[in-house]
């Protein structure tokens, strides 16, 4: 990437840890992302928002703000809402986008508005189902289905139900963590994923990733804590497939509004080669295991450059108010992180 005058980001706070189910990816995350631009001179800081107010940081005097919290109270549109009231720039998709991606039925419902294909689904919600409508779901969607929290990332309380008898133990483990509970039509097939950089008509996908799990089973274990996973890139598709999910990608991140960066996870039909959109992460994972890093390497962007090139995109959804970050520095430059 072309230079970047680190002076001029000032003061950053890297958000991470946080209160979400995954608070253990967030601070791998963040901690990376914290090495690498301190290694390229940026005066960046750790930031627990489970530890510290945020209107810490405007007292601390931090200009803008990395965010490397996953999940609820950091990609769903709170943080980002209260960092818009300190009026300081954050990386990543503001409040709407935000607070709409980690949805996955919001999600849902305005990529079908605009056309854009994802698998058939039904909605539970928490203490408004019955056995008789569980045990309905797998009439309509077929089997296997996948069952899911609504909000949760990292696959946690996802479910691949393999028959009836499994349905109401996936549907309670979902709706333990979420009152609205998302079933799903399993798309058999590759599953690839596609990172996209940038806002509006300037933003770009990466290359996509195919991932190939153990027994295609891509759970928490099997994302975060096993070598075991295969991700290959180049990906190896069939010629035109890559860049047909880029555009798909593109138009769904393009429709959420979302601005910054972020990760779109999709199937392909083994038996059409259609691609099926899953779900957006807003903010993805920056571990060693993670996608968006893998995919910006294998574009010629190293895990540096990526994290400058992020920080260097930090926002406001509305600048005026903010100033551009030029409104956070109550303590100052010299202030203690």
């Amino acid at each position: 990437m072309s230079a970047v005058d680190v002076k001029a980001f000032g003061k950053v706070a890297v958000l991470m840890g946080g209160r979400s189910a995954e608070r253990e990816v967030s601070l791998m995350s963040g901690s990376g992302v914290l090495r690498a631009l301190q290694s390229r001179g940026v005066n960046a800081h750790a930031f627990d928002p489970a530890e510290r107010g945020l209107a810490e940081l405007k007292r601390k005097g931090f200009r803008r703000c990395f965010i490397a919290l996953h999940g609820r109270f950091g990609e769903d549109g709170t943080v980002q809402g209260a960092l818009e009231l300190l009026g300081i720039p954050y990386t990543g998709s503001g409040v709407m986008a935000s607070a709409v991606s980690i949805d996955k039925v919001m999600t849902k419902r305005i990529w079908l508005a605009e056309g854009l294909p994802t698998p058939g689904w039904r909605l539970l919600q928490r203490g408004a189902f019955t056995r008789e409508q569980v045990r309905e779901i797998p009439d309509a969607l077929g089997l296997p289905l996948i069952v899911k929290p609504s909000r949760e990332g990292s696959s946690i309380g996802l479910a691949k139900v393999q028959g009836y008898s499994e349905m109401q133990q996936a549907v309670e483990a979902a709706a333990a963590l979420d009152r609205d509970v998302l079933c799903e039509q399993f798309i058999a097939g590759d599953e690839v994923t596609c990172p996209v950089i940038g806002t509006g008509d300037s933003a770009r996908a990466l290359p996509v990733i195919r991932i190939v799990a153990p027994g295609g089973n891509y759970d928490y274990q099997n994302k975060y804590f096993t070598d075991d996973t295969q991700y290959l890139v180049p990906c190896g598709l069939p010629g035109g497939e890559e860049a047909a999910i880029q555009e798909l990608v593109l138009k769904a991140y393009r429709v959420l509004g979302c601005r910054g960066w972020g990760r779109i996870d999709v199937m392909i039909d083994a038996a059409t080669r259609k691609p099926w959109l899953l779900e957006i992460n807003t903010s993805p994972g920056m571990t060693g295991h993670s996608l968006v890093p893998m995919s910006a390497r294998a574009a010629g962007i190293s895990y540096e450059d990526l994290c400058l090139q992020l920080l260097a995109s930090a926002a406001l959804d509305n600048e005026r108010a903010g100033g551009g970050g030029g409104a956070a520095g109550n303590g100052g430059e010299g202030a203690t992180a």
